[in-house]
């Protein structure tokens, strides 16, 4: 959903940039399985539950922020030309967004928690190989999120609506809003 709701904000730049952002976190809970940190968290619920709400509150506060696009950001979402929703790109901020948006994600570490030592050979490096299938999730996960991202900037050049763009900022809102209240109260 952060990547639709980017590459709606910025065009296509937005929304690769914000994957590239979420892609990267991948390699920082592949280190944290790998060092046996996520296993303290895990067995910690003190700092698993901090976690949780953390990325519970980052995801409620994207949607607020979609939500406040939708109603105040008429002059971005009626325009046609492509070029001035762009300039609203910046980098730093996709980024942060993308990144945020994934480490503050707890399920992302029990994934990771569950999924990496199926893999991993204990007479290796587990660090190294933990990196590695970050790698292949990596450059899945940017194939998959740059071509949602090309959909959805194909999808705007075809809809070329204020009304369109609001619904869909209005929407995306909706759901990380959604995500957020739901990550915060399932135990």
């Amino acid at each position: 959903m952060l990547v639709i709701r980017n590459t709606g904000r910025g065009g296509w730049s937005d929304g690769a940039t914000t994957s590239l952002g979420i892609c990267c976190g991948l390699f920082v809970h592949a280190t944290l399985s790998a060092l046996g940190i996520s296993i303290i968290l895990l067995k910690t619920a003190w700092a698993f539950s901090l976690l949780k709400y953390a990325g519970a509150a980052y995801l409620i506060w994207l949607g607020v922020n979609s939500w406040r696009q939708a109603a105040t950001k008429t002059q971005i979402q009626t325009t046609t030309d492509l070029d001035t929703i762009a300039d609203h790109f910046q980098i730093a901020r996709s980024l942060r967004e993308g990144f945020l948006s994934n480490v503050l994600n707890p399920k992302t570490i029990l994934f990771y928690m569950a999924f990496l030592p199926q893999f991993i050979d204990p007479t290796r490096a587990p660090l190294s190989q933990s990196l590695f299938i970050a790698f292949i999730h990596f450059c899945i996960g940017m194939i998959y999120q740059c071509g949602l991202a090309a959909m959805v900037t194909k999808a705007k050049r075809l809809i070329k609506g204020g009304t369109a763009g609001r619904i869909l900022n209005t929407l995306c809102g909706t759901v990380l809003i959604y995500i957020g209240v739901r990550l915060a109260t399932v135990k």
